[in-house]
């Protein structure tokens, strides 16, 4: 049977599971996950390579992780609003994903219709059917089933993987014979120093509240690997010094903090020892800064390391 290739956009609105689903679905964590809305502030792909069986061709997935659809009110949010766009207009497949212990709601609809008018295949992705009375779900489904013309309709709990290999059979019949897109091996398109920036990220929305999870963003502005030993340095942007105060801590115990917690798990993912050290700086305004938001795609960044390159 011919080999089979496709992009697979990942819709949403906000904690409905979309990057808990990338993971499982790759198996390694690539895609940091928090309970706070819009954690993922970009797109990001992930490759899962899918062996023929009898019935089944082989292929590979592309899958590709969106940001959760929300008011675009700052320049960030627009700018997370164009990766959902850009997500649906390149793709040969789209699932989305509803939380099926809540209600749909208003947020759901405006994702269905986006979708809708994007046209192409759509599954539905009924999540965490482990919190789900059984009973509950064909009527959940025929309720569903009203809302659009899905081409599937799946139950899956992504974090118990409950489905997705039924998922997987299901999206590799539904794509088009094509080429390998990517190296088997490789799980990603997103390299090491913006996967760092953003675990230090991720610590920074499960270890701090109220508004200081959304006013920071993440540079990472050194990464020399050796053999043995891999330096970071990175820069943690808010907006106003109360916030610095509250990401240093007293006597720099929260930042302290999450820097050895980023440390372990950045160790644990890239099988390194890490020297990691991170500093806290104040920008007003981030947000609303078209070309800073513009800098904090690491496919910008690394156009400028590009450059930079060529200029030493």
């Amino acid at each position: 049977m011919a080999f089979k290739s496709g992009f697979v956009s990942i819709i949403g609105r906000p904690n409905a599971g979309k990057s808990t689903l990338l993971n499982a679905l790759v198996g390694e964590k690539i895609a940091i996950v928090t309970e706070k809305p819009q954690t993922t502030r970009t797109r990001i792909q992930g490759m899962v390579n899918v062996k023929a069986r009898k019935g089944r061709s082989a292929g590979q997935i592309v899958f590709i992780d969106t940001p959760g659809v929300h008011k675009a009110d700052s320049k960030l949010n627009r700018k997370m609003m164009s990766e959902i766009y850009g997500a649906l207009d390149s793709r040969d497949l789209i699932l989305l994903i509803v939380d099926a212990c809540e209600k749909f709601g208003h947020s759901d609809q405006q994702v269905l219709e986006m979708i809708k008018r994007s046209g192409g295949p759509v599954f539905l992705l009924l999540n965490k059917i482990d919190k789900l009375r059984k009973e509950a779900l064909l009527p959940l489904i025929e309720q569903y089933s009203k809302l659009h013309q899905f081409a599937e309709i799946i139950p899956i709990s992504a974090v118990k993987g409950e489905g997705l290999e039924v998922l997987l059979d299901k999206i590799i019949r539904a794509l088009p014979e094509g080429p390998r897109y990517f190296p088997q091996d490789q799980l990603t398109d997103q390299p090491e120093r913006f996967l760092a920036s953003e675990i230090i990220r991720e610590k920074v929305l499960l270890k701090t509240g109220k508004e200081v999870p959304y006013a920071i963003a993440v540079v990472v502005e050194r990464y020399e690997e050796t053999d043995r030993l891999t330096r970071i340095s990175a820069v943690i942007f808010c907006e106003r010094e109360g916030q610095k105060a509250i990401l240093i801590g007293k006597g720099g115990a929260k930042l302290k903090e999450i820097g050895t917690s980023a440390r372990h798990e950045l160790e644990q993912l890239l099988s390194k020892k890490i020297f990691l050290e991170i500093f806290v700086k104040v920008k007003p305004g981030w947000r609303e800064s078209a070309a800073f938001v513009e800098d904090l795609d690491w496919r910008k960044q690394l156009e400028h390391l590009a450059t930079r390159a060529k200029e030493d």
